[in-house]
């Protein structure tokens, strides 16, 4: 199991490994190739537009030397042609402009969806070490970034290239004395430019990183709002947020004047030897040896190669900040799920025959190697069986359920379901078979239906108001000022915990699994919903297999088996009757987390 992952040492050290500066930019040409026929229409026009472009020179030329001329009877038809060159300049720009943008907008929307699509693919071992807001900044903001570059800078900076290689050529071709001069100067412009740009290129990663730990403070913080208020933590927040904020500018800043440096060089270099250029140029007119229409389109095309090596320079400083932008993508489609489907993944049946088994399971988290989460564990639960599992925190009863749902896999021993080891199936196979009414429940910012419908996405309207009846919301729902079509709000703040928590069960109740977790399912209901649940609950674990994470009495009571842990492995099993007798760790848990008197407990 590899231990690189997104926002490690590098983002957060600012050290970056040297690499070739816009390379990483070809790793999303996979992305442009659907759309071939676009981009040969964009390259056709950009070739027109620069062409035309620098035809304006010689009509410059021709109009100086020759529509001048006394009683010359052709100016009309220069001006005509100089016409007929800017139209065909305007509509080749703009489906230049039309076809590069709508590539950018359509490869861009292609990309977050490849990078959300794979995300949805990475196991939970990913997000122990990844800040979700670190991997929403690379889905927003990077991509955004990548989005200006495919969508205007790359065509201008070709459009630039074309220029200036064509104006170079017309330079050489109207005289090549003052081209020679000009191409004196170049290296001396191409020096600061791969410098600058490699040192803008490190800064723009560095930079991207930093706003990436803004994110992610934002998003941790406001998905923890209520806690903070309640513990009078704003003032702390926003501290830590603003020196976030602090340390992204400071860096942007640096950024910003390394690119301000290099577009200060570029054009003293490029205007200073055009101005030396010029003054040669003037004094070959003064003496005769230069037409002065030759003198103009060498000033033009002069022009038109330092503008574009002006645009080139700021380009660049563009298309090395979206390098770094496009290799924290690629990182991100490059990282393969741990939990992957076998090449021929074994089926599964749809119904469980043959129960459930953990068979000498050894399991560390990727985020706590040091620390066993489950140590030579086994368990047998047959098919219908109801098993309690009871421990102190930390024992490794939540473990059991990721494990079973197949979110990581053991480093050592087997998980079966049927007979048949699970990490030999596909996941999404062995997870169909389960439905997991968790403690904390999930609720999206949808309707109430939808919410529910999260179980089968398939079921009816009234497939979903009968779990909801099942689970005691119906009534509730109801009264909602939209009924079912409520929206609830962000993480179902709307809702109290009891509400959030029969949303939650009725969800289940509607997937209709073959296994059952229930996390404490009726942990956040009052007395009288409890019974009401607590009733249809068992109506539902009638001849399924059932896993519960026990925290009260009434759970316990009701299981066939329960199944104390302690420290990653079972110290003992047997009914609530049986578990009291021994006056051990079960009984311990029972007088203490179970909250009742002595009287209870007595057999």
């Amino acid at each position: 199991m590899t231990d690189t992952r997104v926002g490690t040492s590098e983002a957060t050290s600012g050290e970056v490994t040297e690499k070739p500066s816009v390379t990483r930019l070809w790793d999303l040409v996979r992305f442009v190739k659907p759309y071939k026929w676009q981009f040969v229409g964009a390259a056709i026009a950009l070739v027109i537009a620069s062409s035309s472009l620098l035809l304006i020179g010689q009509a410059v030329r021709l109009l100086l030397d020759h529509g001048f001329s006394a009683g010359s009877g052709n100016l009309s038809q220069y001006f005509l042609g100089l016409m007929a060159v800017v139209v065909g300049l305007a509509f080749a720009s703009f489906a230049r402009y039309y076809l590069v943008s709508w590539i950018g907008e359509r490869v861009i929307a292609d990309i977050r969806q490849a990078v959300f699509s794979h995300i949805l693919k990475l196991n939970p071992a990913f997000f122990e070490v990844t800040r979700t807001g670190e991997v929403l900044s690379r889905l927003t903001t990077d991509t955004t970034l990548i989005q200006t570059v495919i969508g205007s800078s790359v065509s201008v900076a070709l459009r630039n290239i074309l220029s200036f290689v064509g104006g170079l050529a017309f330079l050489v071709y109207t005289s090549p004395k003052l081209a020679g001069m000009v191409l004196l100067v170049v290296p001396c412009i191409l020096i600061p430019i791969i410098i600058f740009g490699r040192r803008v290129r490190k800064l723009s990663t560095i930079n991207q990183d930093s706003i990436a730990r803004v994110s992610a403070r934002a998003d941790e913080t406001l998905r923890s709002i209520q806690t903070s208020q309640a513990y009078n933590h704003e003032d702390i927040d926003r501290k830590a947020f603003a020196s976030d904020v602090e340390e992204s500018f400071r860096i942007a800043v640096t950024r910003i004047r390394a690119r301000a440096w290099l577009t200060a060089i570029v054009i003293l270099l490029i205007f200073g030897a055009i101005d030396f250029v010029l003054w040669s140029g003037a004094t070959d007119v003064v003496h005769g040896n230069m037409s002065p229409g030759t003198l103009g389109s060498f000033v033009f095309y002069a022009i038109v190669v330092a503008g574009s090596m002006g645009s080139l320079s700021e380009i660049w400083g563009e298309l090395q900040r979206a390098a770094g932008a496009s290799e924290r993508l690629i990182e991100l489609l490059k990282e393969e799920p741990v939990i992957a489907c076998p090449e021929n993944p074994v089926p599964l049946p749809s119904k469980l025959t043959e129960g459930l088994e953990f068979s000498s399971v050894n399991f560390h988290y990727p985020s706590r190697k040091e620390m066993a989460a489950l140590n030579n564990f086994s368990l047998n639960v047959k098919p219908g069986e109801t098993v309690a599992i009871v421990g102190p925190s930390g024992a490794g009863k939540t473990t059991v359920f990721q494990l079973l749902q197949r979110f990581y896999d053991p480093q050592e021993g087997k998980v079966l379901i049927n007979g048949v080891d699970i990490s030999k199936t596909d996941p999404a196979s062995a997870r169909s078979l389960m439905g997991l009414v968790p403690q904390e429940p999930v609720i999206f910012a949808d309707t109430a239906m939808n919410n529910i419908r999260y179980g089968r996405p398939d079921a009816s309207d009234a497939d979903v108001m009968a779990a909801a009846k099942a689970a005691a919301a119906f009534d509730f729902l109801s009264e909602l000022p939209n009924g079912f079509d409520s929206q609830f709000g962000e993480r179902g703040m709307t809702l109290s915990g009891g509400q959030k928590q029969r949303v939650a069960i009725a969800r289940a109740i509607l997937r209709d699994p073959e296994i059952l977790l229930l996390d404490e399912a009726t942990s956040a209901l009052d007395a009288e919903s409890e019974n009401l649940v607590q009733t249809a609950l068992e109506n539902l674990m009638k001849g399924r297999t059932t896993l519960v994470i026990a925290h009260r009495l009434a759970t316990v009571l009701n299981a066939d088996r329960i199944v104390v842990l302690d420290k990653g492995h079972v110290v003992t099993q047997g009914t609530h009757e049986q578990l009291m007798k021994e006056d051990g760790l079960y009984a311990r848990l029972a007088k203490l987390q179970f909250n009742v008197n002595r009287e209870a407990m007595k057999v």
